[in-house]
């Protein structure tokens, strides 16, 4: 087996112990990828980095984290190594020093490139949000503010992940991971499915039957009241409603009318 696809090896079981929480025998594989020469391009080919720093950010075990981070810090290295290369490159090749008229008169000059004028590097972002650049204690506020909206859109987005990842591992809910594998439900229908649309026949039955007995115990708790089909409720559209009328306000003033849907349940009040 060759470096690469060793590599390739141990960064997929990483990702497997991130995915299922579990950093048993992570010291192992972290012990092998230090004995290895790793180069930049393994690095990338591999993206045994990003494996890493995951297993880091899970773990609690203190000898998985240094050694992790040992890792990380070395490979980071490599990778401010080739900036530095780079950098050198993009400043030209250095024109010959020899003063011989014959020299000079003999290089090709069709070949010669202009030197292009060199752009500022764009430095790169490691935090988030990156560091401030002013003062103000106005504009730092605005930053905390922004900075907490994006974190929350990004929570939600993991609980409707974790959301749609528990119903599959549901052992009672086989239908919905049968029917994502055989095509069924399609990638971009189980993303915007709701928690009721996910669930087992079993649980969609258990809360069919819970709604109906909430609506029995509803209609059980109105005292009097008039059938009528005057109102539509404004959750089911249905014109099957019960009604009465309080006097809540002074005496010269007109009744209250409450109204509930013999359907569903709904409550609303009519002035």
């Amino acid at each position: 087996m060759g470096k690469e696809e060793e590599i390739a090896r141990i960064a997929r079981r990483l990702d497997k112990m991130v995915t299922k929480k579990s950093a048993e025998g992570a010291m192992d594989l972290l012990r092998e990828l230090k004995a290895m020469p790793v180069t930049l391009h393994l690095l990338q080919s591999t993206r045994v980095g990003m494996s890493v720093n995951a297993l880091r950010k899970q773990s609690s075990d203190e000898e998985v984290i240094a050694l992790a981070k040992s890792l990380i810090k070395s490979w980071k290295k490599l990778l401010d190594a080739s900036d530095a290369k780079a950098r050198e490159r993009g400043r030209g090749t250095p024109l010959p020093t020899s003063s011989s008229k014959d020299t000079a008169e003999a290089m090709d000059l069709s070949r010669k490139r202009p030197e292009l004028p060199r752009t500022p590097s764009t430095p790169r972002i490691t935090t988030f949000p990156p560091v401030p650049v002013t003062c103000d204690a106005v504009r730092s506020k605005c930053r905390a503010m922004l900075t907490a909206a994006l974190q929350a859109v990004h929570m939600k987005y993991k609980n409707r992940v974790r959301s749609r990842i528990s119903n599959l591992k549901d052992a009672k809910n086989p239908d919905l991971r049968r029917n994502v594998l055989c095509g069924a439900i399609t990638p971009q229908q189980i993303a915007v499915m709701t928690s009721e649309e996910m669930a087992s026949d079993e649980l969609k039955e258990i809360r069919k039957a819970m709604t109906k007995e909430a609506i029995r115990e509803h209609q059980m708790a109105r005292t009097g009241g008039t059938q009528t089909d005057l109102f539509t409720c404004g959750k089911c559209r249905k014109k099957n409603c019960t009604y009465t009328q309080v006097q809540i306000r002074s005496s010269d003033e007109p009744m209250t009318t409450f109204v509930v849907c013999n359907e569903c349940g709904n409550r609303w009040k009519f002035c």
